[in-house]
């Protein structure tokens, strides 16, 4: 996972992060995997939103708005990929640890 906070251009923010989920190619040579791989992030993203909601708050620099920016890249190299239940217990521990300096 990575992330950043950054100032948006438009002056708009919402209050929910923009989220990337990437599988390379060359980690998994299949559409049909990454494509599996990308929905089984999503669903573990959406379920586990709520635990960063409460852990993410971002330092007072002159009251600027920013957005969260993470994403997500799948870099597991072997042939049968996690389950949906460990997806989401590395996506709640990611979420867990994201700290904004």
């Amino acid at each position: 996972m990575v992330y950043a906070s950054l100032t948006p251009e438009n002056n708009v923010v919402t209050g929910v992060p923009a989220i990337l989920f990437a599988v390379s190619k060359k980690t998994l040579p299949s559409s049909v995997h990454r494509n599996r791989v990308k929905r089984l992030m999503r669903e573990a993203y959406r379920l586990e939103k709520s635990c960063m909601d409460r852990s993410v708050e971002f330092p007072d620099e002159g009251r600027a708005q920013k957005l969260l920016c993470i994403a997500f890249l799948y870099t597991g190299r072997r042939q049968n990929f996690p389950d949906l239940d460990a997806f989401r217990e590395e996506v709640r521990r990611l979420l867990q640890h994201i700290t904004l300096a």
